[in-house]
């Protein structure tokens, strides 16, 4: 009977690395090489060992979160509610642009990208969960809510523009130039 050999998966918050774990990046770069000159291990992602062995046990993990107690409070707080309703919706429309366009070749213009794409930017950057997290903790409340608000206000006012027609191609320009921390984003994915 072959030998099982285990599998090791090593999640990590690459926000960490080098706030709270200044010599995270050298050892996993050190562990790596290591890794590949030893032949000690065998490195992959998950995608490619699935790829490999698609049939494996399902199993359902029980809600956990590295924050305070080790559940979602920190970031279900009465002081960083109010973001949840104005975030459901504006994912809702981000799938909704992202299905129509998407699927309608006949109106595949440099617009009809450049707008999705800054629409999927400012989503994901209104979603960012450090926002909740520092209104729960006061590290920079006024900061982290008014980041979540013009987020989400870019991303209301470009997608009512670009559904009615009615695009501020300076608007546009100007959000492109924001924040430009997703210049690959794929706003397909949403369809």
């Amino acid at each position: 009977m072959p030998r099982q050999r285990g599998r090791i998966v090593a999640p990590f918050d690459a926000e960490l690395f080098g706030h709270w774990w200044f010599e995270g990046p050298i050892f996993l770069e050190a562990f790596i090489r290591y890794a590949v000159n030893h032949g000690d291990f065998q490195l992959t992602t998950p995608s490619e060992y699935l790829a490999a062995h698609p049939t494996q046990q399902i199993v359902e993990p029980a809600a956990s979160m590295w924050g305070e107690n080790g559940h979602l409070a920190v970031w279900l707080d009465s002081s960083n509610a109010w973001i949840y309703p104005q975030l459901s919706p504006a994912a809702l429309r981000m799938w909704e642009v992202a299905g129509r366009y998407a699927a309608d070749g006949s109106k595949r213009t440099d617009t009809c990208n450049r707008v999705p794409k800054q629409l999927a930017c400012e989503l994901l950057l209104a979603q960012s969960s450090d926002w909740a997290f520092l209104m729960k903790t006061r590290t920079a409340r006024e900061y982290a809510t008014q980041r979540t608000i013009d987020h989400l206000a870019r991303f209301n006012r470009l997608h009512d523009q670009f559904v009615t027609n009615n695009l501020d191609e300076e608007f546009l320009r100007d959000c492109e130039r924001r924040d430009n921390i997703f210049p690959n984003v794929n706003w397909r994915y949403y369809a």
